[in-house]
């Protein structure tokens, strides 16, 4: 098992997930940070293809899938086995086995025999060595997910072929190309369908297997491309794969350890170093590079128009979730990474017309909102600027006035309606949830455009007024001709609300918390309402979903009420208190779900390419991004007695809280090297600029109600 800080990370932590209950709904990903291709044991077929609960190993696959709500492209499984019978198709083949995960590596023993199945990633490949009894015919098995496929040799008799098994959001003549080589050759080189041999090349799942008498060590080496064939032997040869299995482990523990150790924090709690470092490998994962190295430098084959282009691209990504904590995170502590993923992007936007609302490969239908624009907005305000802003602002000018897909896999649905009316009506699906979006959304893309456009975008982010109905005090659907949706019932999720209803979805108003306030009533009722949102019991109706949806069966079991940690709309809202001058009470919420829903096993609910560790690993830092868009970060209550962030200028950030406890969870003062800080924010060039920040921490509040000026940013107060 590895050292240092890998040793904390728990590969399975949120896998023990189902389609009716997520822990997480994670993978345990064997890969590089943000690598091409992701690895991970598979022990049944489907889009929850692995259980920690399950005793048999089908095969370690190759995966892109970013959640199992988007499902995989381009995926395969690579296994061994031995004996007479081949065993090839995955229920026939699948063995009882021992894992060891690691971010870097995986190994598996199979129990019948004593096979080791051993292999570490490349950025665009990995190695593996087999080692089979001495004796017996040992069998490497390469087998599709799904789909159409093709199974060929090189000209030296070497395995190679075209994955092309999707889920959508592909051009025609979509393929995963890949070039196996074996450092013995197989004694049989097969195709196979199923638990049959054939001569057939290609054809639905045709596998290839190759057979070694006489058992003993084999190593394969595998790389892929979604360029060419070509391409992917180019990358067999420079993907660092031309070496020994040990070394491939190496470099990728070493990459593994420099990512994680930008962060060093310290506490005797091993369980709080595991639930850390777990998390943050999960930030390291998406969005994915699609980008190959090429001898004219970087090239991509866009999935947004089939062709081959220059730059980089990245894909595997839900903005609806990773604008809120993931994209902040890079800004801190990867700007660079940060900038060439905005590149990328910009690039799809190039390339396809529009920026993607969900990116898996390419454009696809999910979620709402178009909140890539406050990931562009976000990166610009924190210093992000070395890519293409301008093409990036044209393509984001296209969200706020053009209609876009009616399917809703770029653009905004309703967007006529909102442009007329101030809202999107019930006569679109989420009509609340869109209307509110788009009000942020512009109002991040006001922040990078300028002049006229500007303005008229700050004045219809203030447009989330008109859907708050004072009478029951919650954002509500609106009728086109401006009545209210009826019947009303505050506990009734879905339409207009998504994956919500009135409690999680009338908060999303990151951009102006103050003028939400005012519209609730003022402090006293604002704060008392959000009271009210973590005592209230998780009651629900289905609503127009129809049945109990994962999301609120996990709310009814998270013990907050109905603030529902387990999926994005609420996760902003206990840094609101900060908003209202009551930072005691975020420091004792944000605390709390830190310590009772993450642990080094589980999470609250999706984990969503990021986001959910994300908050954990913020939040823990007493950092938290408020309003992405925006470059400040309001100040929590940090999780450990000391935590060193590593800046990407060279300098450090250590925050010192050394009176911290499970039960010091309030901040009675804060300074940033030596000057006290009385404000519940801090800038992002203050944070960048390194320091010291201490925190002196209580048992007991500080309850004195913090002024207007020393608050968090909103539109209202800061304009």
């Amino acid at each position: 098992m590895p050292n240092g800080l890998l040793r904390y990370v728990n590969l399975l932590q949120g896998t023990d997930s189902h389609h009716g209950f997520s822990t997480g709904n994670t993978l345990p990903i064997v890969a590089l940070p943000f690598g091409m291709n992701h690895w991970s044991a598979q022990t049944a077929e489907g889009r929850w293809f692995f259980s920690p609960k399950d005793k048999k190993l089908q095969g370690i696959r190759c995966t892109h899938q970013p959640s199992p709500w988007m499902a995989d492209y381009g995926h395969f499984t690579v296994m061994a086995n031995t004996g007479d019978e081949r065993h090839l198709s995955p229920g026939k083949r699948s063995r009882a086995y021992k894992g060891e995960f690691s971010p870097a590596s995986f190994k598996a023993t199979l129990l019948n025999d004593g096979t080791t199945i051993e292999m570490a990633p490349t950025t665009r490949g990995a190695i593996f060595r087999f080692r089979f009894p001495e004796g017996v015919t040992g069998r490497v098995i390469i087998e599709p997910c799904a789909g159409e496929s093709r199974m060929d040799r090189t000209p030296s008799g070497s395995p190679m072929g075209e994955i092309r098994g999707n889920s959508g959001g592909v051009p025609e003549g979509f393929a995963h190309h890949f070039v196996a080589s074996f450092d013995r050759q197989p004694d049989r080189l097969s195709n196979f369908r199923g638990e049959e041999l054939t001569e057939d090349i290609e054809g639905d799942r045709v596998g290839i297997v190759a057979e070694f008498e006489g058992g003993g060590e084999v190593v394969l080496r595998l790389a892929t491309s979604f360029i060419s064939g070509d391409q992917a032997h180019a990358n067999l040869q420079e993907d660092g794969l031309q070496t020994s299995l040990e070394t491939v482990v190496d470099l990728a523990e070493r990459a593994w350890e420099w990512d994680l150790g930008r962060i060093q924090v310290e506490s005797d709690d091993e369980d709080q170093l595991r639930t850390f470092y777990s998390c943050l490998y999960r930030t390291q994962l998406f969005p994915r590079v699609w980008h190959e190295q090429t001898p004219e430098g970087l090239k991509h084959r866009s999935p947004y128009d089939g062709g081959v282009h220059d730059g980089p691209l990245y894909t595997d990504n839900g903005f609806w979730d990773t604008y809120r904590t993931e994209y902040p995170l890079l800004a801190l502590l990867q700007p660079d990474q940060l900038a060439e993923i905005l590149q990328g992007w910009t690039n799809a936007y190039k390339e396809g017309g529009w920026f993607p609302q969900w990116a898996t490969p390419g454009y696809r239908a999910c979620m709402v909102g178009t909140h890539i624009d406050a990931v562009m907005a976000d990166g610009i305000a924190r210093g992000v600027t070395n890519f293409d802003v301008e093409t990036a602002l044209e393509g984001l000018l296209k969200h706020a006035d053009q209609v876009g897909d009616p399917a809703g896999a770029w653009g905004r649905i309703g967007i006529e309606d909102y442009q007329k009316l101030g809202y999107v009506s019930t006569e679109h699906h989420e009509s609340v949830a869109r209307s509110l979006d788009y009000a942020y959304d512009d109002w991040c893309i006001a922040q990078i455009a300028q002049g006229d456009q500007k303005e008229r975008l700050l004045q219809r982010a203030g447009s989330y007024e008109n859907l708050y109905d004072p009478e029951v005090g919650f954002m509500r659907g609106k009728n086109a001709d401006g009545t209210w949706l009826e019947p009303w019932n505050e506990f009734q999720w879905g339409s207009p609300y998504v994956e919500g209803g009135p409690w999680q979805s009338s908060w999303a108003v990151q951009h102006d918390a103050a003028g939400l306030i005012e519209l609730m009533g003022g402090e006293a009722a604002f704060v008392a309402k959000l009271d009210r949102m973590l005592t209230t019991p998780p009651y629900f109706t289905t609503g127009a979903y129809g049945f109990e949806i994962h999301e609120m069966t996990e709310m009814a079991h998270g013990g907050f009420g109905q603030y529902a940690h387990s999926n994005q709309p609420v996760h902003h809202v206990l840094y609101l208190y900060n908003a209202a001058g009551r930072p005691w009470r975020t420091q004792k919420e944000a605390r709390r779900v830190m310590d009772e829903l993450y642990t080094p096993t589980h999470l609250a609910g999706d984990e969503d390419n990021g986001e959910m560790c994300a908050w954990y690993v913020l939040s823990a830092l007493g950092l938290f991004p408020l309003t992405p868009g925006h470059a400040s970060w309001t100040l929590g209550s940090p999780l450990f007695k000391r935590a060193t962030v590593t800046l990407p200028n060279g300098k450090a950030l250590t925050l010192e809280a050394p009176e911290n406890s499970k039960e010091n969870v309030y901040v009675r003062s804060v300074t940033l090297n030596g000057q006290k800080i009385d404000r519940l924010f801090l800038t992002h060039d203050e944070v960048a600029q390194g320091g010291t920040l201490t925190f002196t921490m209580s048992s007991t509040p500080d309850e004195t109600i913090t002024p207007a000026e020393a608050r968090p940013y909103s539109m209202t107060s800061y304009r």
